[in-house]
């Protein structure tokens, strides 16, 4: 093989090399944003939002086929190609696997309030008929069905209310990987509220021309769902007290302001939910296998 021939094939692959990811969290607008960032000339999408690579525990990491993440992109050239999967910025061993991939890559985090986020999370579980839990028992006794020793199971993925607003944890785990300029910390309220601003951001954030004018996503009229419940004051009060630690070390880490957030101005409430929860729930260790588990695979 000449080396003309070499270097070109190298090109070739550094060309379908997946450059970008938007990484979480769940429910937190992520999907406008997949949608956005699929609207740049210079950025190429892949078939379908969540491709579910690097938290796919069917694949053999030992020798993992990149093959199956870089076929879900049909298109070619020099665009940057960018895939966003929610569950990755959760999932323990999947910052060490896109890591292993392109140590170059970027990746952005879209965080939503850890109260609001958990209720949407019920709700869409509620809503497809895997949850059959009230959200005030799902975030008290239903913790029990996470297993600690067990991260990388269906259920930490389902039911994980609570767990998955353990930024701090999760913030620290990509900054063990990746350098803090290869990663980009946003509030999902400043890309409803102001997305040229925010994708302005992106658009330096990854090296791109600005963003094309758009209209403004349209707002549909979702049909009203009568939901069986709905959180309480001690409910939000809970999950704030779970999380203190964790929002320090979070805003800390990202230098995000997030005094407005419901998981922060519930504070005052903390004491009356710790008395309502009965402490059967709170046992030491909850969240600690997410830790533990990142450097498993």
């Amino acid at each position: 093989m000449s080396c003309a021939t070499s270097a070109k094939g190298v090109e070739a692959r550094v060309s379908q090399v997946v450059s970008a990811f938007v990484c979480g969290v769940q429910k937190s607008g992520t999907t406008s944003l997949f949608e956005y960032l699929g609207a740049h000339p210079d950025l190429a999408a892949p078939d379908r939002k969540e491709l579910h690579f690097f938290d796919n525990e069917a694949i053999d990491w030992r020798q993992p086929d990149y093959g199956l993440l870089e076929a879900a992109f049909r298109t070619a050239g020099a665009r940057l190609r960018f895939e966003a999967t929610p569950v990755y910025m959760f999932w323990p061993p999947a910052m060490a696997r896109i890591r292993a991939y392109n140590s170059k890559a970027r990746l952005i985090f879209l965080f939503r309030d850890p109260c609001e986020r958990a209720w949407s999370h019920w709700c869409m579980n509620y809503a497809l008929g895997q949850e059959d839990m009230m959200f005030a028992e799902a975030i008290r006794e239903g913790r029990a069905r996470l297993p600690p020793d067990a991260p990388l199971t269906r259920a930490w993925r389902r039911f994980s209310y609570v767990e998955r607003g353990f930024y701090g944890s999760q913030v620290r785990r990509a900054l063990a990987h990746f350098p803090a300029d290869q990663l980009l910390f946003l509030r999902s309220q400043d890309l409803a509220r102001d997305p040229e601003t925010t994708l302005a951001r992106i658009a330096a954030f990854l090296g791109l021309s600005s963003f094309p004018p758009m209209a403004a996503k349209r707002e549909f009229e979702r049909p009203q769902r009568i939901w069986p419940c709905h959180p309480s004051e001690a409910d939000n009060a809970l999950i704030s007290s779970l999380l203190e630690r964790e929002m320090g070390a979070f805003e800390s880490l990202t230098d995000l302001d997030v005094s407005d957030w419901p998981v922060m101005t519930f504070a005052a409430f903390r004491e009356h939910a710790a008395g309502a929860s009965g402490g059967a729930h709170l046992a030491p260790g909850w969240g600690q296998g997410l830790t533990q588990a990142s450097g498993t695979q």
